[in-house]
């Protein structure tokens, strides 16, 4: 995607009219519209599910729940993971707990409720239809898990119990102490591997999809590489299924598993499959603060933890004293005082930019001066100690095996880091992508928290996608394909891909230069953070476009990578990865650059209010930006799904 002119316009790229878009989103409504078009869509007889044979890629929360419920239906299905084990799929990171309307506390939740929160905390750019049937379903997902033995935390009366999260009045935040994400995904995990031991699910691990296969313009197949022996094999099904996860280390420093890439969706884009709103990435605020610059990893920690502990930085930006030392007069509780009805509690964008701001302004705390405090002192003086450790205590012993520091005894030092992308492959209602046949589910779509994601949400949207929506929207296009076989593997189609991935790893293997891969995707990384990050300005967002351009260049002339293609080689794995993140990167810019407004997680400079709040333009942004592939040499092309708010009037949104 190499540049011609330096023209503002031209580095923005092209721009169509949506009219290739068609979100299927069924009429009535909106209360209606999932179980009318449950009723509507075409159906496969029971018999003739085994007929058909799926591939999904990706076994976290999203694939596994998906690869469970479509065994269970009667499909052949294929799993595939890059992983040894679908237990260590990053969806073990959502620490804090899942959203559902239960009203358990009574204290005013219901199912609309939860939908206008989202389409509120999501600053009025996700499609409402999405959005509801994601509410809807939410309270199912909770009888699924507790009956699959997920051991959700309990009142004393035995009700499950719930707290709260961000952008939210009412608490509805069901979990499993401080690992609600991991304990969710044994439990589909389990589900999924009852289906491999009755032979419904064959499950390939240790592979890495590399590229999808079409043809006649319908996904037919998959690509992958073995990561322990190297060799390329083609797989073919009558549906793909992405549940890859999202693109949040193409900062570097996130707190995703070093593992975590786009290549997946990206060989799909590459392929045809629009890419949608990649600008729209979370910043999460509750993050233990970078301690060098050679930093590797950030870690999380939970959202929840924002319930009981209170946020605050000295208000002298001199101050040298201890925390506890520091009078109540001379502390800063920025957020308490901003959004007096929220308090600490306020989405996720909101509270990143503002503590962004008091560091910037000198206020920040610890050895680097890079973070604002988390206090519990109040909580344990409230509640007690005991009732603290309960809720959080694997929470507080990781901080402290990381940090060297008890926060029972001292505040714990956070700041905001890259967690979770909004953006992703453009999907329909159906969660079918553009490429008929390929299905996205999960963080690896666009589809349901538009351009800031609230808290316990991530959760909620992948086992819905998996267990409540794939199975029913999956069927109607594969019943017109009754009695066809897929392609065989023998097909041309599935040669020149094959052939494809062994030329583009012998080219990365054969540069032959003087950096690794992991130096070039920090030196991205930085570029990524600093202009494409928290804040983004004209001027900053064409310098990257710019900068991402060149040090690609240098990647492509000065990269190398050590060891052979035939045994497990990270360094090759890596390469692959980093230069799809290169590709992804200057879209993200190019996305950013054209969203001439500031919404959720996209905060412009340049569009803000008097107070600093992001401020949208609903007449020219109110649209999903779904990116087209032109080729290596060419920008992408922008179409546009425009967005229409029937259920939630648009407003700007106000946590005070």
């Amino acid at each position: 995607m190499q540049e011609t002119t330096e023209d503002a316009s031209a580095l923005r790229g092209s721009s169509l009219n949506g009219s290739s878009l068609n979100s299927q989103v069924p009429d009535g409504p909106m209360a209606d519209k999932w179980e009318n078009h449950k009723f509507n869509i075409k159906l496969v007889n029971p018999s003739n599910k085994r007929k058909f044979k799926v591939l999904i890629v990706g076994t976290g929360l999203a694939g596994a729940s998906a690869a469970a419920s479509l065994a269970e239906l009667g499909y052949e299905v294929e799993a595939f993971t890059f992983h040894d084990t679908p237990r260590r799929a990053h969806s073990i990171a959502a620490q804090g707990g899942i959203n559902a309307a239960k009203n358990y506390p009574n204290d005013g939740d219901s199912v609309h409720r939860l939908f206008y929160d989202t389409v509120k905390g999501g600053d009025f750019r996700s499609r409402e239809a999405n959005v509801h049937r994601l509410a809807q379903v939410s309270v199912d997902i909770i009888d699924q898990m507790t009956a699959q033995g997920v051991p959700f935390a309990r009142e004393y009366g035995g009700l499950l119990a719930n707290r709260s999260f961000g952008g939210a009045q009412v608490s509805r935040t069901f979990y499993a102490r401080g690992q609600t994400g991991q304990q969710l995904l044994l439990g589909a995990y389990q589900q999924m591997m009852r289906q491999v031991g009755l032979g419904k699910v064959k499950l390939h691990t240790r592979m890495e999809m590399l590229d999808l296969v079409t043809k006649d313009g319908e996904a037919c197949g998959i690509v992958c590489r073995n990561l322990v022996t190297g060799e390329v094999t083609s797989h073919s099904g009558h549906a793909v299924v992405l549940a890859t996860g999202g693109y949040g280390n193409v900062f570097y420093l996130s707190t995703n598993a070093m593992a975590c890439n786009v290549t997946a969706a990206w060989r799909a884009h590459r392929k045809g499959a629009f890419f949608a709103n990649p600008c729209y990435t979370q910043i999460h605020p509750t993050c233990i603060p970078a301690s060098d610059e050679f930093q590797s990893k950030l870690t999380l920690m939970s959202e929840s933890l924002r319930n009981d502990g209170r946020i605050w930085v000295p208000r002298n930006p001199d101050e040298t004293r201890a925390a506890a030392d520091i009078s109540e007069r001379d502390r800063y509780y920025y957020l308490e005082e901003k959004y007096p009805s929220f308090g600490n509690l306020v989405p996720r964008d909101v509270a990143s930019r503002n503590a962004k701001t008091v560091v910037d302004k000198g206020l920040g705390v610890g050895p680097l001066k890079n973070g604002v405090y988390l206090d519990f002192a109040d909580a344990i003086k409230r509640d007690g100690k005991a009732t603290i450790e309960a809720k959080y205590g694997n929470l507080f012993q990781m901080y402290e095996r990381i940090t060297g520091e008890d926060p029972y005894a001292r505040p714990m030092r956070i700041y905001p880091a890259t967690h979770y992308t909004m953006g992703g492959l453009w999907v329909d209602y159906n969660l079918m992508t553009t490429v008929p046949g390929l299905y996205a589910c999960g963080e690896a779509n666009f589809s349901d928290h538009g351009a800031n994601r609230l808290g316990a949400s991530a959760l909620m949207q992948g086992l819905a996608d998996g267990y409540f929506v794939l199975p029913y929207t999956i069927g109607d296009s594969l019943a017109p394909k009754l009695g066809t076989e897929p392609v065989p593997t023998s097909d041309p189609v599935f040669q020149s891909s094959e052939q494809g991935v062994r030329d583009r790893i012998s080219r990365l293997m054969s540069i032959g230069g003087t950096k690794s891969p992991d130096y070039f995707h920090r030196e991205l990384g930085k570029l990524v953070w600093n202009y494409i990050g928290m804040e983004r300005t004209e001027a900053g967002l064409e310098k990257a476009i710019t900068e991402i351009q060149a040090l690609n260049e240098e990647f492509w002339r000065d990269l190398r990578v050590l060891g052979d293609t035939d045994t497990i080689n990270s360094s090759i794995e890596n390469a692959g990865r980093v230069a799809d993140f290169f590709e992804l990167a200057e879209l993200m810019a190019r996305d950013a650059l054209d969203r001439a407004e500031s919404c959720g997680g996209h905060f412009r400079v340049e569009s803000q209010t008097e107070d600093g709040e992001a401020l949208r333009d609903d007449e020219d942004f109110s649209h999903v930006s779904a990116w087209e592939w032109q080729g290596e040499d060419t920008i992408q092309v922008k179409h546009a799904e425009e967005l229409a708010f029937e259920e939630v009037p648009l407003s700007q949104r106000s946590y005070k």
